[in-house]
């Protein structure tokens, strides 16, 4: 470690962007810049005070890294809950709501796993609520508003984690990632579901190494197989069209709000749109005549990530379209049958604050989650037999999307044109859709009778 004194710390600076401000402290080690950026200005003063005190106090600091050695020090034995919660920081100014809350949720799953002793341990319903939602939000850990039952839960968390060090050790890795693949239940996780979190847990190693807290990956050199991850469509969750008429008409007949529902899901059936594209859909976004064929014009999204999550304080995260950059568009095309049941609509309802197509009955803001989830619950209840309604078939507002991609490519549209209405790469569309191409069974089978003898 080459160490040195000359050392100039800066003032706080602001950023100030389109999410939210960021505070940059900012300081210069042996000539060489070094820079921090922080989500709360408190955060940063903080972080700054520590270089100052050390400065004040004679101490060296490394001329590589810019940090003060007794810094180096402490982060030697560094737990790893301190770690996710740094990884958390700095990932938060950067990634969408949706993403903030995924992290939250899978340094939560690790860190339970990542317990240096058990006694005293506080509820681990209590626990999980703790990190989720406050020790791995960085907007909220700062605030006054902590419980106190919280907080005492998260002491007790930084005093009874594993350092990040002890993941050199297979039976501390290999503990960890079995434990990613079990539910609470204790029943098998989901394979996305480890996935993802494995993908998570990676990333904070690479951090880790950054931080120079590993020499080097230790995931790789363990020989550790993930559940295998299912990335195609079951073909048995996708709507004929009869079936997706069947359902809407069925939303229409749930009470007040079925009818200002009816068109939401049109637009996931006959265009392909993801509920979060759908959602955000104004005036602006319309390009359609009195009749016949039209144009969506879709600009951006609106996933739903919960008002903690987000900058504006909203339910719902505005974001680009999906794989594309801030301010680009795509074009959809809207069926005469979609027109029709938009103008329906329109005329029926009117356009809410800002043009917005659809908005909740008493929410005029946003159509709230809840209520998708739930009229689509009672449209299935209504039409479906026990049976039927039991089966994967459309069981969630999404599976009417990939119905509709479904019944473009079986329909002789070519997948380079369906991949850029949905949204998506041709390799994607090909991979998460090739169960529900229609490989042409019928006249397979009927060759396989004549082969057999029989006419």
């Amino acid at each position: 470690m080459a160490i040195t004194y000359d050392v100039r710390i800066w003032s706080t600076e602001t950023y100030k962007g389109k999410r939210g401000n960021t505070y940059w402290v900012r300081w210069i080690v042996a000539g060489r810049r070094q820079k921090e950026p922080f989500k709360t200005k408190a955060l940063a003063e903080s972080f700054r005070s520590e270089l100052v005190a050390a400065c004040r106090k004679g101490e060296a600091f490394d001329a590589e890294t810019g940090r003060p050695v007794s810094m180096h020090r402490d982060t030697a034995s560094m737990s790893w809950y301190e770690l996710a919660r740094a990884f958390a920081d700095m990932k938060w100014p950067r990634v969408a709501a949706t993403t903030r809350r995924t992290h939250a949720e899978a340094l939560t799953a690790l860190t339970m796993l990542m317990f240096a002793k058990k006694g005293g341990m506080p509820d681990p319903k209590l626990l999980r609520a703790a990190l989720t939602h406050w020790g791995f939000n960085t907007a909220r850990r700062e605030s006054e508003e902590m419980p106190d039952e919280i907080r005492t839960t998260l002491d007790w968390v930084k005093r009874n984690t594993n350092a990040v060090a002890s993941l050199n050790r297979p039976e501390i890795l290999r503990a960890v990632l079995d434990g990613l693949t079990v539910r609470l239940d204790g029943f098998p996780a989901a394979p996305s579901v480890i996935s993802r979190r494995r993908k998570i847990f990676n990333t904070a190693i690479e951090y880790a190494i950054e931080r120079n807290l590993l020499a080097s990956n230790p995931l790789p050199q363990l020989k550790w197989r993930p559940p295998k991850t299912v990335t195609t469509v079951d073909r048995r969750s996708v709507a004929n069209p009869v079936q997706a008429r069947t359902l809407l008409d069925g939303v229409s007949r749930q009470g007040r709000i079925g009818p200002r529902m009816v068109a939401f899901y049109a637009c996931l059936y006959f265009a392909g749109m993801r509920p979060e594209e759908a959602v955000r859909l104004a005036k602006p976004n319309l390009a359609l005549p009195g009749s016949g064929w039209g144009e969506f014009i879709l600009d951006g999204a609106e996933p739903h990530a919960g008002k903690a999550w987000t900058d504006s304080g909203k339910n719902r995260d505005s974001r680009q379209l999906k794989q594309r950059a801030r301010g680009e568009s795509r074009t959809v095309p809207c069926p005469p049958e979609l027109t029709a049941i938009i103008w329906r609509h329109v005329e029926q309802f009117g356009f809410g604050p800002g043009g917005r197509l659809f908005v909740g009955e008493r929410n005029k803001e946003e159509l709230p989650k809840g209520t998708i989830n739930r009229l689509w619950r009672w449209a299935r209840a209504d039409v479906f037999t026990p049976e039927v309604f039991a089966s994967p078939l459309a069981r969630t507002p999404y599976d009417l999307r990939h119905a509709a991609v479904s019944t473009w490519l079986n329909g002789g549209v070519g997948p380079t044109q369906v991949a850029e209405w949905a949204g998506q790469s041709v390799e994607v569309l090909l991979r998460i859709y090739a169960k529900c191409l229609d490989g042409g069974d019928a006249e397979l089978r009927q060759r396989m009778q004549r082969a057999l003898g029989h006419d």
